[in-house]
């Protein structure tokens, strides 16, 4: 807490506030046609505060003077908001107990110039504060504030992760068993996890066989497999404290040369992805991470005989965008109260890389997650299929290997403040425990 004070101090000093109120959020219609909310989702900056995911509360910030947290406490004989997980943070906040949301309004500084942190207008103006209150440059550097992760946010993510590998653990051993449903899946990883739907940091990919080269495979089927030879993609994680794990893991089923094959490019997409979260360390920009990872995914492309050997070089392979058919997607990006965390994707990616989310430079309390994969999309090999490059690539592996979909490994990396240390993988301390790696 006083690493946040001080860093918010600073920021409403230079951009000319006194105070700030971060608002928690407000539930949102699902339609307009009737009456159904969706869970709320807290706003990140009051989250950074306190994890209470409460809507209409807020926290008052001015520097110098303890900070004050405003809940709601509405007489609700139709439902109430779920407590906190844990309420240690409480001891550092002078609490105020409103029945409605003007009472925020009288808990703000008076004679102050005060920014408003939070997603809705309304709000800003029930309370009392002008246009200006609302300033694009402030939250931009309340963002910069995130990407460089303190101790007790660390343990958070590791918290997370441990949780996700309980569900990944239970997830796999299902999958392996057979007989079972994508939807089935997602329900086992819920369960082994203690979390609701809405809980979870995002929507779970579960995906078998070819679902998993749809990228965001979430309209999970409902009929349990017909055993037999297929995959598994499951990219699935936890929260802790607002903190959130993002991990997947890819496993194949079944027998045949098939099979042998795409359990082959696993273990060597493991392999590859292992070396990356290696090469994590301050310095370089991430982007140039990612560039490594292309390169090191065409030699992987040649090792299991998808592009032949002696055919095309590397550097012909990459300028032919051979890499980038099967790995459309960036490296990673930054993971912390959100799971594409802000602040790390300031400047844009080159125009070949339009999917990548984090371009800064490595520094050291960066937490990224690493995700290199291998998919076999139709709509992106058709290209290669009639381009230049066509007789490199071996069309009937990759026709053999199309129907398991797709292969991807996530971790969740920490970048060290020792500059000969290695990056910290808290996903891989989880799953690679006692209970067995995942």
């Amino acid at each position: 807490m006083a690493h946040l004070s001080v860093g918010y101090a600073a920021v409403l000093a230079r951009h000319g506030f006194d105070a700030a109120v971060l608002h928690s959020g407000r539930l949102q219609k699902r339609s307009s046609f009737d009456d159904q909310y969706w869970p709320l989702r807290a706003v990140p900056h009051f989250q950074h505060w306190a994890p209470l995911a409460w809507p209409d509360c807020a926290v008052v910030f001015e520097p110098g003077r303890r900070p004050l947290l405003v809940r709601l406490r509405t007489v609700d004989f139709w439902e109430q908001p779920a407590e906190p997980e844990a309420d240690f943070w409480l001891q550092a906040f002078d609490v105020r107990d409103v029945a409605d949301a003007g009472g925020v309004r009288d808990a703000l500084p008076s004679g102050q110039r005060i920014a408003f942190v939070g997603d809705d207008d309304e709000r800003r103006v029930d309370w009392g504060l002008d246009a200006h209150a609302r300033d694009a440059a402030t939250i931009r550097a309340l963002d910069a504030l995130r990407t460089t992760k303190t101790p007790y946010e660390i343990a958070c993510l590791a918290e997370a992760n441990r949780r996700a590998a309980g569900g990944h653990r239970a997830v796999r051993d299902a999958f392996l068993a057979g007989g079972v449903s994508e939807l089935d899946l997602h329900l086992t990883f819920l369960r082994a996890t203690a979390q609701d739907d809405s809980e979870t940091p995002y929507k779970n990919i579960v995906a078998v066989g070819r679902n998993a080269a749809v990228l965001h495979h979430i309209a999970y089927g409902r009929r349990p497999d017909a055993g037999g030879a297929t995959s598994l993609l499951l990219d699935a994680g936890a929260t802790c404290l607002g903190y959130a794990a993002d991990v997947t893991r890819t496993w194949t089923r079944g027998s045949g040369a098939a099979a042998a094959a795409f359990g082959g490019l696993v273990a060597g997409v493991d392999a590859m992805q292992r070396r990356l979260c290696d090469q994590v360390e301050r310095g370089p920009s991430f982007e140039t991470l990612h560039d490594a990872c292309h390169v090191a995914l065409t030699h992987l492309l040649a090792d299991i005989g998808v592009l032949r050997r002696g055919s095309l070089s590397v550097e012909g392979a990459l300028a032919a965008g051979v890499s980038r058919a099967f790995l459309p997607h960036g490296l990673g990006h930054s993971l912390g109260l959100q799971v594409h965390d802000v602040g790390c994707a300031l400047r844009p990616p080159r125009p070949d890389n339009p999917w990548l989310r984090a371009t800064v430079d490595i520094a050291p309390g960066h937490v990224f997650t690493i995700e290199p994969g291998v998919y076999f999309i139709e709509s992106l090999l058709a290209p290669l299929r009639v381009g230049p490059v066509a007789g490199a690539l071996d069309w009937a592996l990759v026709d053999a290997l199309a129907p398991f979909g797709g292969v991807r490994i996530e971790d969740d990396v920490v970048v060290p403040a020792d500059p000969l240390a290695r990056a910290r993988n808290l996903t891989r301390e989880q799953f690679d425990d006692a209970g067995g790696p995942v």
